[in-house]
C-alpha cells in the first residue's frame, strides 16, 4: 500500500538573476504577464495573507510560510473553487539558486502536502509547467507566451 502523499517537483534553468526572478514571482504587475492575467498579491512577510486574483476575483489563497529574498519563498495554497475550497491547503515552495557560471538561475518549484484524495493535485500537475514556461520565456526574451485559459486547459488535458 502506497502511503506517500502526492508531490509535484519542477526544475528549470533561467537566464536571469535571483533578484529578477524573485520580482517575477512576487510582483502582481509581473505575474499578470505570464500567469494568464493572474496577479499574485502579498507583502511576502512570514504569516501574511497571499492571494491569486484573476479579473478581480480571488481563485487561490494562502499564508506565507517562508520568505528569504531572493532565494526561498513558500506559502500555503488553497483553491477557492467549489470542488476544492474545503480541501486542506497544500504548500508551494520556490527555491532560487544562482549557478556557479553566473547569469543562470536554477528554479525548483515543489508543490506538496496534498491530501491523498486531492482534487487540486491533478489540476496543478498540468498547470505548473505552462506557467513556468511562460515565466522563463518572459524573463529570457522580454515577451510573454501567448497562453490563454482555453489553451492552458487543453494542454492540461492533453487535447492541444
Amino acid at each position: 500500500m502506497n502511503t506517500e502523499k502526492p508531490k509535484f517537483v519542477y526544475v528549470t534553468l533561467i537566464k536571469t538573476t535571483p533578484e529578477k526572478l524573485w520580482t517575477a514571482l512576487t510582483s502582481p504587475e509581473f505575474t499578470r504577464q505570464y500567469w494568464m492575467g493572474t496577479s499574485i498579491e502579498s507583502d511576502w512577510k512570514v504569516g501574511s495573507h497571499m492571494v491569486y486574483r484573476r479579473n478581480g476575483e480571488a481563485n487561490v489563497d494562502g499564508t506565507v510560510l517562508k520568505s528569504e529574498p531572493p532565494h526561498l519563498l513558500s506559502y500555503t495554497f488553497r483553491h477557492l473553487d467549489e470542488a476544492s475550497k474545503h480541501e486542506h491547503p497544500s504548500r508551494v515552495t520556490f527555491e532560487i539558486e544562482l549557478l556557479p557560471q553566473g547569469a543562470t538561475v536554477k528554479l525548483t518549484v515543489t508543490h506538496d502536502e496534498f491530501p491523498k484524495d486531492s482534487t487540486v493535485n491533478p489540476k496543478i500537475s498540468g498547470g505548473w509547467p505552462i506557467v513556468l514556461s511562460g515565466l522563463k520565456t518572459l524573463l529570457e526574451t522580454g515577451r510573454s507566451l501567448e497562453i490563454t485559459k482555453t489553451s492552458c486547459d487543453e494542454a492540461k488535458s492533453g487535447n492541444s
